[in-house]
């Protein structure tokens, strides 16, 4: 990624971009639009990130508020390097194509150790979990109407690529208990590559 930036980092860099912000306050939007569901950004992290992104110069301290009650929140917002950096890295995470490692992967190709009956129930705990995500992830999109057009995109995205899972895992679980000696026909569609 430009400047080596961690998809985190660009995360919060982008959120304060957009607008300056308290680490409170990117919290909340983090939270609101769900952007935990593809960032690993926890609470406690982002004021690390936020010291990180102070260090390289790519954010300043631009105000320090004091609520009615409690401790003074900084806000911080862009530097001008800062935006320049963001641009470009934000660029590249749209425009590279880049793998990706997911579990599901790992524990498919280990398929043969898992007796029948337990790939089974792990399938099917894998297709209800599916339904719950896709089901909360589209209540918290309705939820914010007036969100602009990239954040609802962000939410499509996910969902698209949820409702994919969640298609493949219904062709595989309806092809029945595979043995590795009996794999599933594969289609041949073209979309069938990794």
């Amino acid at each position: 990624m430009v400047a080596d930036l961690t998809p985190a980092e660009l995360t919060l860099l982008g959120l304060l971009v957009e607008k300056p912000r308290h680490g409170y306050e990117l919290d909340e939007v983090i939270s609101g639009r769900g952007m935990r569901e593809w960032t690993e950004i926890g609470f406690s992290s982002i004021y690390y990130l936020l010291t990180r992104l102070r260090d390289r110069g790519l954010i300043a301290e631009i105000d320090t508020s004091r609520p009615a009650r409690g401790k003074a929140r900084r806000v911080y917002g862009p530097t001008d390097e800062g935006r320049r950096v963001c641009a470009r890295a934000a660029e590249a995470a749209v425009a590279e194509l880049r793998p990706m490692f997911p579990p599901l992967l790992v524990g498919l190709a280990n398929q043969p150790v898992i007796p029948p009956e337990r790939l089974q129930a792990a399938l099917d705990q894998r297709a209800a979990a599916l339904t719950e995500r896709i089901a909360a992830i589209g209540a918290a999109r309705d939820a914010q109407p007036e969100m602009p057009g990239f954040v609802r995109a962000i939410f499509d995205y996910t969902l698209g690529q949820l409702a994919a899972e969640q298609q493949w895992l219904a062709e595989y679980r309806a092809a029945g208990s595979q043995s590795p000696d009996n794999p599933p026909d594969r289609k041949t569609d073209g979309h069938d590559q990794l």
